[in-house]
């Protein structure tokens, strides 16, 4: 049975001492916390960096358009889309005129398309992620996520298998980096900050997360040397 967040988040709590250290040791991991785009697909901002390059467009101008400072929580279309308050109707007229507005003719969306296509990683990602629940640990997904893309990423993973907690954005009403989300996460657990570690694929909520005393993960290209990396360190402090 997945435990699936709603709208009353409560707020993290920063441990006393960062990074899992108690008592002058590091605390052993009881939960996993991870990000779905970019974990458990490729990353999205990827797939915006490589449209905008075959579109020969700046990157960071489409980055600006689409996303807003993605790590920060602000008015922007697409952060109130993932905090469930606007609907994707409604973010992509917002951005669609954002991006006129700055000399772009390209729906923004397009740059998204490219998740569709193949992904020699997922299996993969999928079994290593189902091996570590299998383990013992708590899991949870953690992700800014759009209420109309529900019904499409619960099918490209077994999300029961994987998951004990799911905390989507458009649901509990917050988006990473609040700590909020994490919070949340952690509580329906029944773990802390101290004894968790997170996987993401941005930096921003990567520092988000180490800022409230996770310890974590960031998820690159090559996705499954994070989970080496994770490995090792239920490895080393189990």
């Amino acid at each position: 049975m997945v435990t699936k967040i709603g709208a009353a988040v409560p707020r993290a709590q920063s441990p006393d001492l960062p990074l899992g250290l108690w008592f002058g040791r590091v605390a052993a991991i009881r939960a996993v916390l991870y990000d779905f785009g970019g974990v458990f697909t490729r990353s999205p901002f990827a797939a915006m960096e490589e449209g905008s390059d075959d579109l020969g467009l700046e990157r960071e101008l489409v980055f600006e358009v689409l996303f807003g400072p993605y790590d920060a929580d602000t008015d922007h279309p697409w952060h109130r889309l993932e905090r469930g308050e606007i609907s994707l109707v409604d973010a992509r007229a917002e951005l669609l005129a954002l991006a006129a507005g700055r000399g772009l003719e390209h729906d923004p969306f397009t740059f998204l398309s490219r998740l569709a296509g193949e992904d020699d990683q997922r299996a993969a990602v999928v079994e290593r992620a189902r091996a570590v629940k299998a383990s013992g640990v708590r899991t949870a997904l953690v992700t800014n996520n759009v209420a109309e893309f529900g019904d499409g990423w619960r099918r490209m993973v077994p999300v029961d298998d994987l998951f004990d907690v799911v905390v989507d954005s458009s649901q509990a009403g917050v988006r990473k980096p609040d700590p909020a989300i994490f919070g949340a996460a952690l509580d329906a657990l029944g773990v802390t900050a101290a004894d968790s570690v997170f996987l993401d694929d941005y930096a921003g909520n990567v520092a988000a997360a180490r800022r409230i005393g996770l310890r974590a993960i960031l998820v690159e290209s090559d996705r499954l040397r994070a989970f080496d990396e994770l490995e090792r360190l239920l490895a080393e402090t189990g």
